[in-house]
């Protein structure tokens, strides 16, 4: 497996929904188009969150990995 770059980190962990989403979008904003975002959260919601704001825009959802209840989200600039 290719290893990602991660070109900025967000630690949105503690955070209830819906802030995570919004830090993600700020940095998103933030980063050049084809630069990967990582967001760490521990809202389980932010798993469905992610998954509908990346269809919904030209975002890219790489993965979701959750690990003890911490939601690591990769994310693509599109």
């Amino acid at each position: 497996m290719t290893e990602i770059q991660i070109d900025k980190r967000v630690d949105a962990t503690g955070l209830a929904c819906p802030l995570p989403l919004l830090k993600a979008k700020q940095a998103l904003n933030s980063l050049e188009l084809g630069q990967v975002l990582e967001v760490t959260a521990t809202d389980a919601g932010s798993v469905r969150d992610f998954k509908v704001y990346a269809d919904l825009s030209n975002h890219e959802l790489i993965s979701t990995i959750e690990n003890n209840q911490i939601y690591i989200h990769l994310l693509r600039r599109g």
